[in-house]
């Protein structure tokens, strides 16, 4: 087999760590082209520390890659990194640079999980549908992202949000807590669940309490009250739904948005927040690069956030018009490549070393 150096023009490393998976990949570029050559998945909590599934990954690349030896490495996690550590919060032990470098000779950089988000949607190509669904606006246009700032507003467990701009030739990602803004609501209801949060948490809620996993659980269970205050039944999904724990609902509400009413008017909701969301963030980055919903929310209800342009309808509303007018040219898109992460890690290795 070809040398790495005559094959590719660096081999990268690349890890996303998470409480439960620890996903690991072999990436090569060439030119602008990054290609994943191998990939595999561990279970977080069974492994004593990151290097010892690091060994094994390299062990069997080495037999199936001969010659084929990685330069850099980039590990992503939940969670800020200090002194070249992340402490992850549903993790057993903690990433450590100088661990992994002292263990394998390999330089290695430590980002931020949304970091190595943002750093990877600068590799997709918006015209490709397996990469990017793109959102009609409201006109049925769909404007075509320019130079500037590409916003990430991702929801999954949590609400993360992130941004990438380019300054002298330089493509950086930095991190964000925009998160935690102020949850945007926009009639009665949203208002009331905004209240029904700070009563719960004792200030007013955050975006994150309404726009993630943990959002979708909230809203449930927030309509699923008033319902029963109102003297109406749940339906057999959302009784089933409401006998579940927290963590376990927002995946079920979601599957039964098609035939439960409930779930229907959680997931309406949801799309909505997320959408006031993603518009306050634009007025302030203004991402003329586009703005990009991460995470597995999106990409897994992709129909609901389209239907009847749900999102976009909500997305594009403002009391001001300029900012009306801003929010109709601004591309937005949904992120459908789940090896996002491990690209992005390995984008960042090059571009932070």
């Amino acid at each position: 087999m070809a040398s790495t150096r005559t094959t590719y023009d660096v081999v990268v490393l690349a890890g996303d760590i998470g409480g439960t998976n620890t996903n690991l990949a072999l990436i090569g570029k060439k030119g602008g082209t990054f290609t994943l050559l191998m990939d595999r998945h561990y279970r977080t909590k069974e492994e004593p520390s990151l290097v010892e599934p690091l060994g094994r990954f390299l062990e069997e690349a080495g037999r199936e890659h001969r010659g084929m030896v990685p330069e850099l490495c980039c590990i992503s996690g939940a969670g800020p990194v200090v002194d070249g550590r992340i402490s992850l919060t549903n993790a057993p032990w903690a990433i450590e640079s100088k661990a992994i470098e002292a263990a394998f000779s390999i330089h290695t950089s430590l980002i931020n999980d949304f970091t190595a988000v943002s750093y990877g949607v600068i590799l997709l190509d918006p015209t490709n549908p397996e990469q990017i669904t793109r959102l009609p606006h409201g006109d049925g246009s769909m404007p075509d992202p320019l130079p500037g700032v590409r916003l990430v507003v991702g929801a999954g467990t949590g609400l993360g949000v992130g941004y990438v701009v380019k300054v002298r030739n330089k493509t950086e990602a930095f991190p964000s807590e925009g998160g935690h803004v102020t949850l945007p609501v926009y009639d009665d209801e949203s208002r009331g669940f905004q209240r029904w949060l700070e009563a719960r948490y004792g200030f007013v809620p955050g975006a994150e309490l309404g726009v993630s996993g943990q959002g979708i659980a909230n809203v449930f269970a927030y309509l699923a009250e008033r319902e029963a205050a109102a003297g109406n039944l749940p339906g057999p999904s959302a009784k089933k739904i409401l006998d579940m724990p927290d963590p376990e609902r927002p995946a079920f509400v979601a599957q039964a948005a098609g035939s439960d009413l409930l779930c229907a008017k959680s997931m309406d909701m949801f799309v909505k927040l997320y959408a006031r969301v993603a518009a306050d963030h634009t007025a302030t980055f203004l991402p003329a690069g586009g703005v990009f919903l991460a995470g597995g929310i999106p990409a897994k209800n992709e129909d609901r956030f389209l239907e009847g342009g749900r999102f976009m309808a909500m997305y594009e509303r403002s009391y001001a018009k300029h900012i009306r007018t801003i929010l109709a040219k601004t591309p937005v898109m949904i992120v459908k490549d789940y090896s996002i992460s491990l690209y992005g890690a390995a984008n960042a290795a090059v571009e932070l070393s």
